[in-house]
């Protein structure tokens, strides 16, 4: 991921952009996917040219390829000229990601806060963020401690929590088949992690027990 701050305008503009872009490695090569999944769909003992499998080596390669690539954003951050000291939530964020051991998808809810610093952030990022790193392989674990130390990075508030919700195919398709089964995992830093009041308190807006 390549990042560059800019301040389009008046160059003392309290308002920070920091522009946000997916690194070359993770674009998606269609056409080798789509002989791919011809090859697959033979493999599985079907056949790639039946009327209604012709097109669909094309729609799957498609299909992964949107799943695949993240939109590239601004991380809008503004001063916080009033010094506001409690936590931001943003509760029930939906996303979908790919395992990255079985490639069936995983879907749930995010939810993401942080205690601001010397500066706030634009609310509709936190979505960004979350699908920046959601549209991956990906593992739960790897992805809920990417999105937080991501925001800590760069946005360098007192303290960040994440918390995803998720359902994963690979179980409840396959394997054990526990259909509505839900994996909760959580990445707290900063103060939200260290103090216990700021802890319980993110844990309870989000609907969660610390």
């Amino acid at each position: 991921m390549t990042a560059t701050r800019t301040a389009p305008g008046d160059p003392d503009s309290p308002v920070r952009h920091l522009r946000v872009v997916e690194p070359a490695p993770a674009e998606v090569d269609v056409a080798a996917a789509e002989t791919a999944v011809r090859d697959l769909l033979a493999a599985l003992g079907q056949d790639p040219s039946a009327e209604h499998l012709r097109d669909t080596p094309r729609r799957v390669a498609s299909a992964l390829a949107e799943l695949l690539t993240a939109r590239s954003f601004e991380l809008t951050t503004f001063p916080n000229d009033e010094g506001y000291d409690e936590l931001v939530v943003a509760r029930d964020i939906t996303f979908r990601s790919l395992c990255e051991h079985h490639l069936l998808p995983f879907t749930g809810r995010a939810h993401v806060g942080y205690l601001p610093g010397e500066r706030i952030l634009g609310l509709s990022k936190l979505a960004r963020v979350v699908e920046l790193f959601s549209c991956r392989l990906q593992v739960q674990e790897r992805l809920t401690s990417q999105i937080a130390r991501w925001l800590e990075d760069n946005l360098s508030p007192k303290g960040v929590g994440v918390v995803l919700e998720a359902e994963h195919m690979c179980m409840s398709l396959r394997g054990v088949r526990a259909t509505g089964s839900s994996t909760v995992t959580s990445t707290l830093l900063g103060e939200i992690r260290d103090d216990p009041r700021t802890r319980a308190e993110f844990f309870a807006l989000t609907g969660h027990r610390a």
